[in-house]
């Protein structure tokens, strides 16, 4: 059998049972979960010598981060080879033994697949540079490059060599964007995910995908900065369709994830619906620009409580009434410490995170787990510019520099936003370099020694997460229920209702740092506490931070 016949091992031997509703993924960025070597730089065993501590804490899938051979320019997403691995993370070897370690524990593993550019160090590019007029049609390459801006500042367009030409990179200049309207292109890219699903791999998380439909001829658009003319286009459907077709659809257990950058509720109920046979589930991150002033990233303020909890209540509901399916979560390698955003840190850190928590994992959707959450890590007490080494930090705290923002207001709003708040070493023990390596860390540690897997293991946070996580497995309400809003007019309370046969959940959570009083609906009057993050209830008062769902059977 060809490539997309084959059921990979791992399905036969871990997810049967399971069904996309019941999964709980957690994601880990290797390069800062464990270091086996003394290099400074996480690695594939260190994900292996760690998996029962995430069988404990119920995990079925884990997502890790690009390891395959890069410049590094942008933290792996600067792929040079796509069927390798890089010999910092280990080798195939290592992989094996990491995906049959997994299967033991019923664990299976998600990868990345970045397939909208790659590096110009590829050896596509290279060769198109060269002068190779096939693998010129890889690339987008026009002699009048339009207005559009680069998402890390600055023209999304670059001299292709001497040839007058200019190469599309709506990301980094060192990330050209591969030309999707040639078959030879889809072709390589279907190729690329099959090589993987026949090492076993039955998830996959699609970076940026919706922005590979671009159109064939380039327009200019000032207002958007060129989003609108390349994002969301409908020929993204037909391409997923097909990666479908010829790949992971061919799994009946595969989990797929689409990163949809700008994206819309209409697009992505298209792009979940089962019937559709495009993705699993999206991630979407208009919730977490809610504390982005006038929708600049590069500012600091405090997060619009009323704006996050109409997000997720239109994204809840119409993703519910229509078949959609949303990917939940609040932290991943590309934000800063939801923690630090949403929560009082100083003074409820704990409360705090169990309500986060809550909040998604009793939601409709798929929950993600970013590694040191269930501990409640938070962002790095970093004092200099220079512990920063993500590159579009740098180039944000350039650009503020210039537009007349003062030092110390720029490094404030990096220590507020920088992605490499996430990416800090995980924090196993309170030992040198909390745990993670032997050697220097590629990344200064977050100098929270107090926050580590050995003193919070036992804690309130990962216990919560592990009730949480167990409860998705096996409430029917908590996995398949409906979702409706709560609480609508509420301005400190996200409230929202599940419903599945004869059960209704009523979630009840406080973004607070006081005490805040509200009207029990008259249904749940006569309905028990199911789930409560502090150890009592005052009746029709909510603690700060306190998550608590009423659960009222119907009949």
């Amino acid at each position: 059998m060809g490539a997309a016949g084959i059921k990979p091992v791992a399905l036969l031997l871990s997810g049967e049972n399971m069904t996309l509703n019941d999964r709980v993924i957690y994601q880990i960025y290797p390069k800062s979960f464990l270091d086996t070597t003394g290099s400074g730089i996480g690695d594939l065993k260190g994900v292996t010598q760690k998996l029962p501590y995430l069988a404990d804490l119920g995990i079925d899938m884990v997502w890790l981060n690009p390891f395959y051979p890069s410049p590094q320019r942008d933290n792996g997403y600067d792929i040079s080879n796509y069927k390798a691995i890089d010999p910092m993370f280990g080798n195939f070897e290592d992989f094996a033994e990491m995906v049959a370690e997994g299967r033991k524990y019923g664990i299976e593993f998600m990868l990345d697949m970045v397939l909208n550019h790659v590096s110009i160090e590829h050896e596509w590019f290279q060769k198109a540079l060269a002068g190779d007029k096939y693998y010129q049609d890889f690339f987008i390459l026009r002699d009048d490059p339009t207005n559009w801006n680069s998402k890390f500042g600055g023209s999304a367009w670059a001299p292709f060599g001497n040839t007058g030409r200019y190469y599309l990179h709506l990301y980094d200049i060192s990330q050209a964007d591969l030309n999707w309207r040639n078959e030879n292109v889809r072709h390589e890219m279907f190729e690329v995910v099959n090589f993987w699903r026949l090492k076993g791999i039955s998830g996959f998380r699609f970076d940026v995908i919706n922005v590979i439909g671009k159109d064939e001829v380039l327009h200019d658009n000032s207002l958007s900065e060129g989003k609108f003319e390349y994002t969301d286009k409908p020929i993204v459907h037909d391409y997923l369709q097909m990666l479908n077709k010829a790949t992971f659809g061919h799994d009946p257990h595969a989990v797929t994830v689409g990163e949809m950058s700008s994206t819309t509720i209409e697009n992505s109920i298209l792009y979940t619906r089962p019937d559709r046979h495009e993705l699993s589930m999206v991630f979407n991150f208009h919730h977490l620009k809610v504390d982005y002033k006038d929708g600049d990233k590069w500012t600091k303020m405090p997060f619009d409580f009323t704006q996050l909890r109409d997000l997720f209540h239109e994204w809840g509901e119409q993703m519910s009434e229509n078949g959609g399916w949303n990917a939940l979560f609040w932290n991943n390698h590309d934000q800063p410490r939801a923690l630090n955003r949403f929560i009082d840190v100083e003074n409820f850190r704990v409360k705090g995170a169990k309500m986060l928590a809550a909040s998604i994992h009793l939601s409709r959707g798929t929950p993600y787990v970013y590694m040191g959450e269930e501990i409640g890590m938070v962002d790095p007490d970093y004092t200099n510019v220079n512990n920063y080494l993500d590159l579009e930090t740098l180039n944000a705290y350039h650009s503020l520099l210039k537009k007349g923002v003062t030092e110390k207001e720029a490094f404030e709003i990096l220590k507020a936003k920088s992605r490499d708040n996430a990416r800090t070493p995980m924090q196993w023990d309170n030992g040198k370099n909390s745990g993670f390596t032997t050697g220097s860390p590629w990344l200064a540690v977050g100098n929270h020694p107090e926050i580590n897997v050995a003193q919070d293991k036992n804690g309130e946070i990962y216990n919560f997460y592990k009730k949480l996580i167990a409860l998705r497995k096996s409430e029917k309400l908590i996995s398949d229920g409906t979702y409706k809003a709560a609480m609508k007019d509420s301005d400190s309370i996200y409230a929202f209702i599940r419903e599945f046969g004869n059960q209704k959940l009523l979630v009840l959570n406080n973004f607070r740092n006081r005490p805040i009083s509200f009207d029990l609906p008259d249904e749940f009057f006569a309905s028990e506490i199911w789930i409560n993050n502090y150890d009592d209830y005052k009746k029709n008062t909510l603690q700060p931070y306190q998550s608590v769902a009423f659960l009222k059977n119907k009949f």
